[in-house]
């Protein structure tokens, strides 16, 4: 069982910076690839940017390529999403996921674990 915890997320006029951070529990935090996914309201959950366990391959999604970056820090269970150049179309919530794999995944289903979510919101 692993508990993911978000944080970081806030109001931010456009052109800001945010930086979300999901916290896991457990020892075995670097056995799992992580992903992050937003939901805007009315919108179904969408990918956003993942990375896999070794943190050695990312992807990201079209829309967010260029602003945002996924890290990780497997000494601290934590994997972070650093949000550049927001746009009001980033407003969103934001959840963390864990995958019990290598390799990580753009398709939702496709992991095991889920944080609460964080809310950010862009004002233009």
């Amino acid at each position: 069982q692993v508990q993911l915890v978000e944080s970081g997320g806030g109001v931010v006029q456009a052109g800001g910076s945010l930086r979300l951070s999901c916290t896991a529990s457990g020892r075995t935090f670097s056995s799992y690839a992580m992903g992050w996914f937003r939901q805007a309201p009315g919108k179904e959950r969408e990918f956003v940017a993942a990375m896999d366990r070794t943190g050695g391959s990312t992807g990201n999604a079209n829309s967010v390529k260029g602003r945002f970056t996924i890290s990780r820090d497997n000494a601290k269970n934590t994997v972070y999403l650093q949000m550049n150049s927001l746009k009001p179309e980033d407003t969103a919530v934001y959840y963390c996921a864990a995958r019990y794999s290598l390799y990580y995944s753009d398709y939702a289903g496709n992991y095991d674990y889920w944080g609460q979510g964080t809310q950010v919101t862009v004002s233009s």
